[in-house]
């Protein structure tokens, strides 16, 4: 079942674009006019994303997205900001309200495309990790302190590594973990390759993983 993408934008001409471009991609795609309808589309269809224009009539973006996340079921839904507001505070804001990623336009299709795929392989991602903690069955904390402590020594992670790979667990990209950490995002790819190897794995979804299984993070 294609995944459904949630549209606003109150210019008739972009939504039908996007609608039509991101079906062509194999999306389902659902569409408002404004923040209100937008709002009600979100209760009715529950979709995998948010796409939204942030100047729209009866309730703009930033109310929109703050109004969203103030409802537990999509606190994680990925939100994309497609806007001619481009000025730094804004972004800002849109940041503030719970944006992933802030698209000025006019903006290329392709990129969007980009990022509705990057954020939406890390919400499954996400959220496949949390279906498997679930699953698992409990153990004891004097057991899950002992494999914790050797674990950590056999691996020996640097405290550097940790932050690098608690921030891959949030789902963060390299940009986004260069950012909180201050750091290129070519270092940061360099943490991501270390972790790979101390752990032999083959990519972040089983890194995450191994490393959720095995408590290197909490």
């Amino acid at each position: 079942m294609p995944l459904l993408i949630l549209i606003a934008d109150d210019d008739p001409g972009i939504r039908l674009a996007v609608k039509d471009y991101l079906e062509l991609a194999g999306y389902s795609v659902v569409a408002a006019s404004n923040g209100l309808e937008a709002l009600n589309l979100l209760d009715t269809y529950h979709p995998h994303l948010l796409v939204s224009d942030i100047k729209m009539p009866r309730l703009d973006g930033y109310s929109l997205v703050t109004k969203v996340r103030q409802q537990p079921e999509f606190r994680l839904l990925p939100v994309i900001f497609l806007t001619e507001r481009g000025s730094t505070e804004e972004r800002i804001r849109g940041y503030q309200v719970g944006c992933d990623i802030y698209l000025p336009k006019p903006f290329e299709m392709e990129e969007l495309k980009a990022v509705i795929r990057n954020l939406l392989e890390r919400a499954q991602m996400v959220q496949s990790e949390r279906q498997y903690q679930k699953l698992k069955p409990e153990e004891s904390p004097k057991t899950r302190d002992v494999l914790t402590s050797s674990l950590q020594d056999d691996f020996k992670l640097t405290n550097r590594e940790r932050e690098v790979l608690e921030h891959l667990a949030r789902g963060l990209s390299n940009i986004e973990i260069g950012q909180k950490l201050h750091l290129s995002s070519r270092t940061i790819e360099k943490y991501v390759s270390s972790l790979l190897r101390k752990t032999n794995t083959n990519n972040r979804a089983e890194l995450v993983r191994f490393s959720l299984e095995h408590r290197l993070i909490d």
